[in-house]
């Protein structure tokens, strides 16, 4: 019977269907220094992003044959040398997507509308100073006519450009691999409509200087997407969001666009240092912040575990 280490947590759905399928499936989280000595016993790990999979880890796990992302990133694994040694290496893209992409808007609607600001002075003065506070909250700005800018323009990217567009906003998308993608939009209420929408990439120096709101979806590749020179070619009162990976946007150089008016506000759910992000962010008026949980939906969550498991499944064939 093959063994399988879920050691990040699993939707009850994607353990049972492993159940069911005659794996046996340990749940029980392994201390990242006791896996050199458990790991060995296993078929398969199934990993979030807290358990790192690195090559010291994996050459001492010679009946490992497949290690498992519930998620996007696979940044905390050594793929390339675990693919050296013949291990499958596996994640889940299109099970969190409209999960991630619909976090990028609640982030982008509250800012538009200071709904951050004005929902902690609302409990704190709401009773004594409404008039004011009123006043204060009165400049908002509508998405439908406005520029939304995508860096990357993958399963995540797509799903933001679906609910951009279904807004009546224009959407500019970047990409270094793909050249157009044809989104389409469903309506449940009208039967049968889908609209499909041709939309192509374009280079970034053109989407940084009409977009009015830019959200990052690409995985972390040692250095910021955007730093201060991308900041300098954007519009005045850009709006930043960034659900993707800590480390894609230059977090001082942020900072400065805040401070000079050229970025208006921004929205983060990751950060270069989790779990310990820097204060000034956290507390920054102009920064909308959560903790990573772009892909923390029920529905998201469920589609990961089953997705995992399927996939392993698929893997291992008949041989249980």
């Amino acid at each position: 019977m093959k063994k399988v280490l879920i050691n990040d947590g699993i939707h009850p759905d994607g353990q049972l269907l492993l159940e069911e399928a005659g794996y046996e499936v340990n749940t029980n989280k392994i201390a990242q220094e006791d896996l050199p000595k458990e790991l060995p016993n296993y078929d398969a790990i199934c990993v979030r992003s807290a358990t790192k999979v690195r090559t010291d880890l994996i050459d001492q796990c010679p009946k490992l044959k497949i290690i498992a992302r519930g998620g996007v990133g696979l940044d905390n694994i050594d793929v390339k040398h675990a693919q050296a040694k013949g291990i499958e290496v596996i994640n889940t893209p299109a099970a969190s997507s409209k999960s991630v992409a619909e976090l990028v808007f609640a982030h982008l609607f509250g800012l538009v509308r200071s709904l951050h600001l004005s929902n902690a002075e609302m409990r704190m003065k709401g009773d004594s100073e409404f008039k004011k506070l009123k006043k204060s909250y009165s400049k908002g700005m509508e998405l439908r006519g406005k520029t939304m800018g995508i860096i990357g323009f993958g399963r995540i990217g797509q799903e933001t450009a679906r609910i951009a567009l279904g807004l009546g906003m224009k959407v500019l998308p970047v990409d270094l691999v793909i050249d157009e993608a044809t989104i389409n939009l469903a309506f449940p209420q009208a039967r049968d409509l889908s609209v499909g929408i041709r939309l192509e990439t374009v280079e970034m120096d053109e989407m940084l200087a009409q977009a009015d709101c830019i959200s990052l979806h690409v995985p972390s590749v040692g250095k910021a997407i955007l730093g201060a020179a991308e900041f300098a070619k954007m519009k005045d009162g850009v709006i930043v969001l960034n659900a993707a990976r800590g480390g894609t946007i230059d977090e001082d150089a942020l900072i400065a666009a805040i401070a000079s008016g050229k970025v208006a506000a921004a929205g983060l759910d990751v950060f270069e240092n989790e779990p310990t992000p820097r204060k000034d962010l956290l507390q920054h008026p102009r920064v909308s912040v959560s903790p990573h949980i772009g892909a923390s939906t029920l529905e998201a969550q469920r589609n990961i575990g089953l997705e995992l498991a399927d996939k392993i499944i698929a893997y291992f064939g008949d041989d249980k």
